[in-house]
């Protein structure tokens, strides 16, 4: 069977597989209709809300309204602005355990205990060195996001094939040469599923760092529908943060295939 089929056949399943969601928007507006109950609003009901604080606005802007742009364009900012800066920290520390023995022991310690501590709890302190704003915000993302990319680095690093090692020093390479010739890409799949982790809680702690001390963004517009008693606009939220999520993962995985296509060659030729 050619790749080509291949891929068809894959594409296709996964478009049969999609039936399961018209059913359960079926599902749940009948539930709603019959419950009545102001609380659990009808995906119908939610869809409206959605189409009128977000996307009825003029074709120049893609139909985004004012309050799609106030809402959106700083939420974005401060989840990407975090995850890159965890991503790159994680990746830098990630790299120098992975490669030290001595340092992996000395700092394993503080590690664990970090990655033990749960972001929102330390929103007193970074309200204290950074007062409210957006470098707390920040400091909240990318202290939560920065364990998954740290740690799977740092193992990614450590379990390089011993073979692909002795092979590059046979070759004359430089410690520069393997780093960046023989280990980093040997550890890309497992960097790759921890900056993929990463981004999933890179949108939950942007939503949880918009609930305290903020004026602006989702999570903000979140607690203020909460705040009044508009169910609909907080299922409207709910909804869009979940398609949010669903298209940053999606994006993601077709970056990732790409970038590592390579090594899906290779493990077919193994």
């Amino acid at each position: 069977m050619t790749r080509t089929s291949l891929n068809r056949k894959s594409f296709a399943s996964r478009v049969a597989g999609l039936w399961i969601v018209p059913v359960t928007l079926v599902l749940w507006e009948l539930a709603t209709r019959l419950a009545a109950q102001p609380y659990f609003p009808a995906p119908s009901t939610i869809a409206v809300r959605i189409q009128e604080l977000w996307f009825s606005g003029p074709l120049t802007r893609g139909l985004l309204t004012d309050e799609a742009i106030e809402a959106f364009a700083p939420s974005l900012g401060r989840l990407f602005a975090g995850w890159i800066l965890a991503s790159a920290a994680g990746i830098l520390i990630g790299v120098a355990i992975g490669r030290s023995a001595r340092l992996a022991d000395y700092l394993d310690p503080m590690l664990q205990f970090g990655r033990a501590v749960p972001p929102p709890l330390l929103v007193p302190i970074f309200f204290a060195l950074f007062q409210i704003g957006t470098a707390t915000q920040l400091a909240i993302i990318v202290f939560g996001v920065i364990w998954p990319v740290l740690l799977n680095t740092a193992d990614g690093c450590k379990t390089v094939d011993r073979q692909y090692l002795e092979t590059a020093r046979v070759f004359g390479f430089s410690r520069a040469d393997v780093l960046w010739r023989v280990v980093i890409p040997a550890a890309m799949p497992k960097i790759f599923a921890g900056l993929r982790l990463s981004l999933s809680l890179a949108l939950i702690l942007m939503v949880v760092s918009e609930l305290i001390g903020s004026t602006s963004g989702i999570g903000y517009g979140l607690l203020t529908a909460q705040q009044n008693f508009l169910f609909a606009d907080v299922w409207a939220y709910i909804v869009l943060l979940g398609v949010l999520g669903f298209l940053l993962n999606a994006s993601f995985l077709l970056l990732e295939g790409r970038i590592l296509a390579w090594h899906q060659r290779a493990r077919r030729t193994i």
